[in-house]
């Protein structure tokens, strides 16, 4: 067989052959996932933009109209969460959200990770109230707790396993951090294991264990050894402060990693289900691929795919081709409609060709402005106009605008087939795209719906 001919069989074109069809996912079907009193965390994760917040709202307030006392935790910083749930600010503390209706309807909590305040909680519940002091005031740790990477994950897993141990709700639905990897998620409790089993820290919490004269001396050997190079970097000052943190720290690093570990075989329970959102575009579908392999290698339950702002069209049976197909003889013939249903032709101004003595022609703009204006009367200055848009540029340009839709939806269609050709076993649901943005209570139900019945939009399939 020769290169030419792979290449056609390959395309299903050149031989007359068609490529396989790619066989459907199955249905995610959320509201079984909402309804299941087994499930007590649903995490809502994938790469930033796609609209995990919109999402877990939106089963927030379905699972709650449905009968189950739920809190949302969000760590999205544009506080759209707040303002879609009717709450003028929402903070480290759940604030229920009022409005939630239906028959048997349970309740609905909101709450977004302020992650400085749950660093400062952690301190202050696991340290007296001196050294909780010191800490606190340290600017090594001001500056760890503001910004220090992978903090913001971490302590959403924190807030997780807090919020589990209350017990006061029977689900939790988590907001994954804004990040520009989905996985950050899940790699913040190692990133910040090494960061404490690092040989800087060990370094430095070790005058601390040792104590006395002799931690001293260790102490001015260590640091004399890092004066050459740390000290012209950072500064004597920033590397005190840091062996400060670290002597008044030493007692809970050890916490910090048990705490980690433990909420991570949380993720792993049955009772823990993992949503992957994401939309029809090629990066955020390649970031959800290498979510749901994660998950698989880490043993963690996935319960589907939520794909959101999926396009298509209620004229799908016009295909793109057709449609500029249509439009191009429209602008090269220039056929029209003519006011008594004759057709003429457009001359080269692209203005109707009609006869001066037909008496269906309208009446020139100078005669039916001014009938009663006197032969000798100099004629007014015209007043500009807008330039007429013809009935076949009109339908010419929505042709083209059709056009691009379905060439949107099948660039859409040939993304997701790659998905699924990857995960057959991956379980979707499809969300429309809608004309705007959801900024209340009404637009986050007409989200849960489209996520329960799993709506794709017409022509979509």
């Amino acid at each position: 067989m020769t290169a030419s001919t792979k290449t056609g069989a390959a395309k299903g074109t050149d031989t007359g052959t068609a490529a396989a069809p790619v066989p459907a996912a199955p249905a995610l079907d959320a509201d079984a996932l909402l309804d299941d009193q087994d499930i007590r965390i649903i995490v809502c994760c994938g790469s930033g933009g796609v609209g995990k917040t919109t999402t877990a709202a939106a089963l927030g307030v379905r699972a709650a109209e449905r009968g189950r006392k739920v809190v949302v935790l969000t760590i999205d910083p544009a506080r759209r969460l707040a303002q879609s749930m009717g709450i003028d600010s929402l903070d480290n503390i759940p604030r229920r959200v009022p409005g939630i209706d239906g028959e048997g309807a349970g309740e609905l909590h909101a709450m977004m990770l302020d992650m400085k305040r749950t660093f400062d909680e952690i301190v202050e519940a696991h340290s007296d109230g001196e050294r909780a002091r010191a800490i606190l005031e340290n600017p090594f740790y001001q500056s760890l707790s503001a910004g220090f990477a992978g903090t913001q994950e971490y302590m959403a897993m924190e807030k997780l396993g807090q919020l589990r141990a209350r017990n006061e709700w029977d689900l939790i639905i988590v907001d994954t951090p804004p990040s520009r990897s989905a996985l950050d998620f899940l790699d913040a409790p190692k990133r910040l294991g090494s960061f404490l089993d690092g040989k800087f820290i060990k370094l430095l919490m070790a005058p601390a264990k040792m104590g006395g004269r002799a931690g001293m001396k260790f102490l001015n050997v260590g640091m004399s050894m890092m004066t050459g190079t740390l000290g012209k970097l950072l500064g004597g000052q920033f590397l005190r402060d840091v062996q400060t943190f670290v002597a008044a720290m030493d007692t809970m690093f050890g916490g910090f990693r048990t705490r980690a570990d433990a909420t991570y075989k949380l993720l792993q329970a049955p009772g823990t289900a993992f949503l992957v959102v994401a939309t029809p575009e090629r990066d955020a579908l390649r970031e959800a691929a290498y979510f749901v392999e994660r998950l698989a290698a880490e043993e963690m339950p996935l319960a589907g795919l939520v794909l959101n702002r999926v396009h298509g069209s209620d004229a799908a049976r016009l295909s793109a081709e057709r449609a500029l197909a249509a439009a191009e003889n429209l602008d090269d013939i220039g056929i029209v409609d003519q006011t008594a249903g004759k057709a003429g032709l457009r001359d080269p101004a692209g203005s109707v060709v009609t006869s001066p003595e037909d008496p269906e022609s309208p009446p020139s703009p100078a005669r039916s402005a001014h009938p009663q204006a006197p032969e000798h009367e100099p004629p007014s200055e015209p007043e500009p106009e807008a330039e007429a848009v013809s009935v076949e540029q009109l339908t010419a340009g929505l042709l083209r605008l059709h056009a691009e839709r379905m060439q949107v939806v099948a660039r859409e269609q040939r993304t997701r087939d790659r998905f699924t050709a990857l995960h057959p076993e991956v379980a979707v649901t499809e969300v429309a795209a809608l004309p705007g943005d959801v900024h209340d209570l009404a637009g986050l139900r007409a989200i849960g719906d489209r996520l329960a019945t799993g709506s794709a939009p017409a022509g979509a399939a």
